[in-house]
This record gives C-alpha cells, sequence and structure tokens, in this order.
C-alpha cells in the first residue's frame, strides 16, 4: 500500500506538471488540444496527489525478533530496505560504515539541499560536514545511537513527530527511546546490519523503519514519506556504494 500510494503521487505530480504546461501552450503531441484540456488534466494530477498521499498505511509487525533493529521498532508503517554484497572482510566493511562521510555519497548534498529547500541551517544529517564521518554527525545531533554491536549491527534513532509542546523530561537513552509511547509521535529507526555470506563476502543491509503512535500521526507523516520517499531510497542506495567503494580501497 504504501509504494502503491507514492506512485500515485508522482504519477499525479507528473500529470498536473504537464497540466500546467499545456495552460501555457497545449501540449498536443499528448492529445491536450486546448487550455481548458490542460486544466482538466492539471485539476485531475492534483487530484490524483491527493489521494495518494491520502491513502492509509497498514502497520506490519515482527513476531520473532532476530536484530536490533526488531528490539526497537517490533512495529512500523512506514520501511524501506536495501542491500549490497561487498567482497571484503566483515571488520572492514564495519569500519567503512562508521567512517563514511557525505562527501563520498553521490547526490547526497544535492538530494539534501533540496530537502531542507535550500535552507542553510545547524549542523545535522541533512547538512553535514564535508569529512567528518556521517553517523556521527547524526548521533552528535539529532539522532541517538541505540546500538552498537561491531562487525554486526549499527542502529540509531530519532523522533520524526512529536506533540506540540512536548519536551523530554531527562537525558535521552536507548531504553528510554524503546519505552517513549503516547499519541504524537512518530519514531523513525536506521540501521546497517552485517552478514558473512557464503562466498565469504558481506552481505550489507540497511533498513529504515517508521512506527506513529496514533492514527492522526500517522496520516500526516504518511503525506511527507510519499513526497520524500523517492529522493530518500536514492541516498541509502548511494550511502551503501559509498561504504562499497571505501571498504574495498581499505
Amino acid at each position: 500500500m504504501d509504494l502503491i500510494g507514492v506512485g500515485l503521487v508522482y504519477a499525479g505530480l507528473l500529470t498536473a506538471f504537464l497540466g500546467a504546461v499545456s495552460v501555457l501552450r497545449p501540449l498536443r503531441l499528448l492529445r491536450i488540444p486546448t487550455r481548458a484540456r490542460g486544466a482538466l488534466v492539471l485539476l485531475t494530477g492534483l487530484v490524483v496527489v491527493v489521494l495518494g498521499a491520502s491513502l492509509p498505511a497498514s502497520e506490519s509487525r515482527i513476531v520473532a525478533p532476530r536484530t536490533r533493529l526488531d528490539a526497537f521498532v517490533p512495529a512500523y508503517q512506514f520501511h524501506e530496505v536495501h542491500r549490497v554484497v561487498i567482497r571484503a572482510p566483515r571488520e572492514r566493511v564495519y569500519r567503512a560504515v562508521r567512517d563514511v562521510t557525505a562527501n563520498e555519497i553521490l547526490f547526497f548534498r544535492a538530494l539534501t539541499w533540496i530537502r531542507r529547500m535550500g535552507q542553510p541551517g545547524p549542523e545535522s544529517l541533512l547538512d553535514a560536514p564535508e569529512r567528518m564521518p556521517l553517523l556521527e554527525v547524526a548521533t552528535r545531533t539529532s539522532f541517538l545511537l541505540l546500538a552498537d554491536e561491531p562487525d554486526r549491527e549499527i542502529v540509531i534513532g530519532t523522533l520524526v513527530h512529536v506533540p506540540a509542546g512536548w519536551r523530554p523530561r531527562e537525558r535521552p537513552t536507548p531504553e528510554g527511546y524503546r519505552a517513549l509511547g503516547g499519541p504524537g509521535f512518530a519514531k523513525a529507526v536506521m540501521n546497517f546490519r552485517l552478514e558473512d555470506t557464503a562466498d565469504g563476502a558481506c552481505l550489507v543491509t540497511t533498513e529504515t523503519r517508521v512506527y506513529a503512535t496514533d492514527a492522526a500521526t500517522c496520516r500526516k507523516f504518511a503525506r511527507y514519506w510519499r513526497v520524500i520517499y523517492p529522493g530518500s531510497a536514492l541516498i541509502r542506495r548511494m550511502w551503501l556504494r559509498a561504504i562499497e567503494r571505501r571498504a574495498l580501497a581499505a
């Protein structure tokens, strides 16, 4: 359902764009012969965008946790998974995961610039220093290091939505993050997990999960997720490629 929503949002945006162009100059090659027809295409595209953004998000639940990610987010409504096989020892790959920087990730600067709408901001994952390891930037700003099992799995988490006026009462901890509940929260967790393959290579998996604690927050986050998903997925794929290049170069 989630990818259907993403597909509808972007199909609607493309349709709306073509309609907007046809309002200015009808695209007869696309069988939009008049400005009035272009306006109708534009309206249809906007309706499809709203439909895609409004589709309900179903909840998935892990019955038998296998990873540290499972332990922190056993239920979620939004997720994405990406993998790469790297022909290098797991220890070297783990070090590459820890050390890779924003400048090594293709399109990272451009996509995060778009994400923050070109506005400069404080140091964060979206505006990371050039030579600082990206995971270090994340955990010293808006993310919390939830688990770090050397050569096996790293898990970081953040809050992407909180109730109005909410402030943490104490220093954030992994246990506190796991226990955090009540309406109005959306928790986002990302991991990098390393596993040996049968032929001596290393399988690296990165998964992102988001859990909204109530229906209203889930609907609100769904609209955001379905717009940013393609860019988010591209960043993670390029992140894995950067890890691969660093591990092989080492």
